[in-house]
């Protein structure tokens, strides 16, 4: 279980990105996200694995206090949270599988991982985790020889290795077009119900998070203002998370 309990985020610039966030996230929710550019979505999300450090209030995962943790503390529970990045995070130059099996690093000797040296298991991880995503044929390609989906896929697929307990989306598909946005969303549902992983995603387009997601938190300003099923989600909503009626594009093919 994720815990925001009344948590405030004020950067050094004297920007308060979060104004006093309460919200719970239950291990295997699959929670969008939404709101404007500079809303705080990137904030909150960073905030649970301590790339953000929260300023007030308290931050718990799995009853650990997040503000706590420090040096090998720190990186110990990072093992438990994935993260994917819109721009994938790639090694371009290397092939998929040696990007997959960067996620199990952390639990090698140093001498092991400097030399690339990675054991049957961890290999047998990092193949597994790129058939939950469909792209265990482009296991020994080269990352820069794919599309934006399947690579996006293949980041995936490395966050899956980890083998986390917690997956954070921070813009997952705001670079991909419609279709393959959808495909990729349809992996992080298969994973979400599958192996019961929480995902908690910021999402840009508001259809693809009220499609895919079963709860949405919508926030404006550093504030929350709903938190709910995303059945839930109507236009009088939408309008005050986003203070104005949205375009069709942001709102793509709803």
């Amino acid at each position: 279980m994720i815990q925001f309990q009344n948590v405030v985020k004020t950067y050094p610039n004297g920007v308060q990105a979060l104004k006093g966030v309460s919200l719970e996230v239950e291990q295997g929710d699959f929670v969008a996200i939404i709101g404007l550019s500079g809303a705080g979505k990137s904030t909150l999300l960073r905030s649970i694995n301590q790339m953000h450090t929260i300023t007030d209030g308290k931050l718990l995962v799995n009853g650990v206090d997040v503000s706590s943790l420090k040096g090998k503390a720190l990186r110990r529970f990072r093992r438990d949270i994935g993260m994917v990045f819109q721009s994938f995070n790639l090694v371009k130059r290397t092939t998929v599988i040696k990007n997959v099996l960067a996620a199990r690093v952390a639990d090698m000797p140093l001498w092991m991982s400097l030399l690339g040296l990675y054991t049957k298991k961890n290999k047998i991880i990092a193949l597994e985790a790129l058939d939950q995503v469909g792209i265990l044929e482009k296991a020994y390609t080269r990352a820069d020889q794919l599309s934006g989906g399947q690579q996006q896929r293949v980041a995936l697929a490395r966050c899956l290795a980890q083998q986390p307990k917690i997956i954070l989306a921070d813009e997952p598909v705001a670079s991909l077009d419609p279709v393959t946005s959808n495909q990729v969303m349809q992996d992080f549902v298969k994973i979400n119900q599958e192996l019961n992983i929480t995902v908690i995603a910021n999402m840009h387009h508001v259809d693809i998070a009220l499609k895919f997601a079963k709860r949405v938190i919508g926030i404006k300003e550093g504030k929350i203002i709903f938190d709910g099923p995303s059945s839930q989600v109507n236009n009088k909503i939408l309008k005050e998370i986003y203070g104005r009626e949205l375009s069709d594009d942001e709102l793509m093919e709803r």
